[in-house]
């Protein structure tokens, strides 16, 4: 109880609401990316459009998925917000990707939800650094 209420006493809503996104965004594109070699959470093969699968066998495709998210994880960790616009950009060409599956709209719609968050992060970011600064 002490420590929550210390965290809570001495953080405002924005910098509480800053520290969940930046480790969400760092969580998430870690656990994902890494599962992209293990397939453990889902077989990420199914949420690859058709017409890219015609290109690159898909199960490559996600492994250079999976490691492109383990690095916006880490960009996301020592550069959050340049991290947040990086990570809101791959949402939006998986958004794309999802768009052209039949079946995969409501996933699509998450994914915006995300991509809102990224951008949040990305635009609290700066303030965060000036507060950490002073």
């Amino acid at each position: 109880m002490a420590i929550t209420t210390t965290f809570t006493e001495n953080k405002t809503g924005v910098e509480r609401a800053y520290h969940i996104l930046h480790l969400g965004f760092i969580a998430a594109p870690l656990l994902a990316g890494a599962d992209k070699f293990f397939n453990l959470l889902t077989d990420w093969t199914q949420y690859l459009a058709p017409q890219v699968a015609t290109v690159i066998p898909a199960q490559t495709f996600m492994k250079v998925v999976g490691a492109v998210e383990i690095v916006a994880a880490i960009v996301v960790a020592v550069a959050p917000r340049f991290g947040g616009y990086l990570v809101a950009a791959w949402l939006g060409g998986i958004i794309v990707n999802l768009l052209m599956i039949p079946g995969h709209f409501d996933t699509a719609l998450r994914d915006l939800g995300l991509l809102l968050g990224a951008l949040a992060l990305a635009q609290l970011a700066p303030t965060q650094a000036r507060h950490a600064n002073n």
